[in-house]
């Protein structure tokens, strides 16, 4: 048996063990991360990448990669059968990027490589056994050795079937999704151009016979999915049925590579965090794959964590704050879970329902309101935390726990991991030599930025590009105060003899 020891150990690479491990990475703190497989995972699997983890990826410096590497479309086209069709326009601030999940993994490995942590593949945890200063992980190699790490922390990012959680004991009640889904991959040919389907718009097919996405991938191919009824064979045939039934009609799918079934579930663990140790991604919640919500909700998770982490570890945040972890993120689940719940029934609806359902559209779509609201939600924009981590200033504009284009901290590497302070009204106001004066005492925690404008008026932002805090200049006192607070109490002396 080998021994050894790390600060924090991340159990699973896919892409939030490894956009977790690189941000921790990037913030200075040493990161082992093990896998059981015996090899990188494959396949397209989660392919829309939304605004919140290209953020991610822009801090890590991948946006540019990414976008190379990547479809971005410019709308949701929504076919309503015989009740026409509405678009959703696509804004920068709302597009997602469309990259196979194991591109996505690439990235994320090459940039944790280069920073000199590299994925220990074939080694799978059999034992977690935690205590009140360190977790202590056995894990068996495909080799038949035995390893042993002994790390601060541990964050379980290992997926549905989590070895983590399952030797936490932590529940994951939840149901399954009453629907199969064939999904396939491919060219599609036939009509005029690209098939008659454009390469530049993700569409829902919502015909009477149920719903089809098609969604165009890089290197010209096309994801074709939709739910079907128990007993389909996952072939090229089936494929080819679900698009002539429920697509435009006169296109062929061609060159298939891929072509499988899977159900999806609607679970979340009892507790994202037990002592040391905490769960992100399809390890913290599973849900349904419409609306393509999953690495939209899994690498948030990371995000939210590792700057608390990073900041305890550094000693620069009291390790409280990691108390905000659950409830916030349990929070942005909830609101996910709603509502991919919402869109998923839609595509197994009855026909008098159907027609309910494509008036509806066709009136969101008159009245803005598609665009105004459910466009930012696909993008994340509506997610919101309870002000768990300050409190007391709910009343503030923009409301504290949300997220908002308009504030988004710049991604540099000096600014990693502290609060931005942005203050208004000019840099020789009472506010803004406050707001200076305390990120000159706490000048590992926050930086000002001080700003032109009418009036004076703050926004902190935190490390993860939520809102802490924000008001006119007479609340920033019990806000500064709070910020403060979060910094640990130096120790206590020595008892003299």
């Amino acid at each position: 048996m080998t021994h050894r020891r790390t600060t924090v150990l991340v159990v699973g690479a896919g892409p939030c063990g490894l956009a977790m491990a690189a941000q921790l990475s990037r913030l200075g703190v040493a990161v082992t991360v093990v896998d059981a497989a015996d090899r990188p995972h494959t396949g397209s699997r989660a392919i829309l990448l939304w605004p919140p983890v290209r953020e991610v990826l822009g801090e890590l410096g991948l946006a540019e990669r990414a976008a190379r590497d990547s479809v971005q479309p410019a709308a949701l086209h929504y076919h309503l059968g015989s009740g026409g069709s509405v678009r959703v326009p696509l804004s920068e601030a709302n597009a997602p990027l469309v990259l196979p999940q194991e591109r996505t993994g690439r990235l994320l490995a090459e940039t944790l490589a280069e920073r000199g942590v590299d994925v220990e593949w074939g080694t799978r945890v059999t034992k977690v056994a935690p205590d009140a200063h360190t977790v202590t992980v056995t894990g068996s190699r495909a080799d038949g050795s035995t390893a042993e790490i002994e790390a601060d922390w541990v964050v379980g990012a290992d997926g549905l079937h989590s070895q983590v959680r399952e030797q936490l004991g932590i529940d994951f009640s939840g149901a399954r999704f009453p629907a199969t889904f064939l999904l396939a991959e491919g060219r599609i040919t036939g009509g005029s151009g690209t098939g008659g389907i454009s390469t530049e718009e993700i569409h829902y097919f919502l015909a009477d016979s149920g719903v089809a996405l098609i969604a165009p991938l890089p290197g010209g191919e096309f994801r074709i999915s939709g739910a079907v009824p128990e007993g389909t064979e996952a072939t090229a045939e089936q494929a080819q049925a679900l698009l002539d039934e429920r697509g435009p009609g006169g296109l062929r799918f061609t060159e298939v590579r891929t072509v499988t079934l899977f159900a999806s579930d609607e679970r979340v663990a009892g507790t994202l965090r037990s002592g040391r140790c905490f769960l992100v991604g399809d390890a913290a919640h599973v849900h349904s794959p419409i609306g393509g919500q999953g690495l939209n909700l899994g690498i948030p998770d990371t995000r939210n964590l590792a700057w608390k982490l990073a900041g305890v570890v550094h000693g620069r945040l009291d390790e409280s704050v990691l108390d905000t972890y659950d409830p916030e993120r349990r929070a942005a689940i909830e609101q996910t879970l709603q509502a991919t719940g919402r869109m998923a029934r839609q595509a197994v609806v009855g026909p008098l329902a159907r027609q309910l359902r494509n008036l509806t559209w066709r009136l969101l779509d008159a009245t803005g309101v598609l665009t105004r609201g459910y466009a930012p939600m696909l993008a994340g924009w509506r997610s919101h935390y309870p002000d768990v981590l300050f409190g007391g200033t709910d009343r503030a504009r923009p409301r504290p726990g949300t997220r908002d284009p308009r504030w988004i901290p710049k991604p540099s590497d000096e600014l990693a991991g502290r609060f931005q302070l942005i203050t208004y009204g000019g840099k020789d106001t009472p506010l803004a030599t406050q707001a200076a004066e305390l990120a000159d005492r706490l000048p590992d925690l926050a930086v000002h930025f001080p700003l032109d404008g009418p009036t004076e008026k703050f926004v902190l932002l935190r490390p993860d590009g939520y809102v802490a805090a924000a008001g006119p200049a007479d609340r920033f006192p019990g806000v500064a105060a709070k910020l403060a607070a979060l910094v640990p109490a130096p120790p206590s002396p020595a008892p003299t003899r």
